[in-house]
């Protein structure tokens, strides 16, 4: 018997404004038919193209040290180090530079409540 991932939830104590940053970030969609709405304690995004689903709740405690678990990203239309430009214009900050002067390397970095991730080389900088 085995199981599959239905989602990934993400506690937070601001449920909607966090989906939304995360959903630009992705390029994610949420369903038309139940938006999320500032206010609402749970929002869900879905990748339009795997149907990968974040469900963002909120709690009443801080974040209280490095995640257990995080997002690799890998960069789609662009590089690494402009998906890391893009992605502090949004709003993210730098956690630790992992980047080599030979371009191997990322960079892990923070969302806007402090939830860590980190940015890989994009498809295109692998080949």
């Amino acid at each position: 018997m085995s199981s599959r991932v239905s989602h990934t939830s993400i506690d937070c104590t601001d449920a909607f404004a966090l989906s939304e940053w995360w959903r630009q970030s992705l390029d994610y969609e949420m369903d038309p038919a139940d938006p999320n709405l500032p206010g609402h304690e749970e929002c869900l995004i879905h990748s339009p193209v795997d149907g990968h689903q974040l469900l963002f709740i909120e709690v009443p405690e801080g974040k209280g040290g490095k995640n257990r678990i995080h997002f690799d990203l890998r960069p789609t239309d662009r590089s690494r180090d402009q998906e890391v430009d893009a992605l502090l214009e949004r709003g993210a900050s730098v956690y630790a530079d992992l980047r080599k002067p030979d371009g191997t390397g990322w960079v892990t970095m923070q969302d806007p409540e402090g939830n860590e991730f980190c940015v890989l080389r994009s498809d295109a900088e692998l080949g």
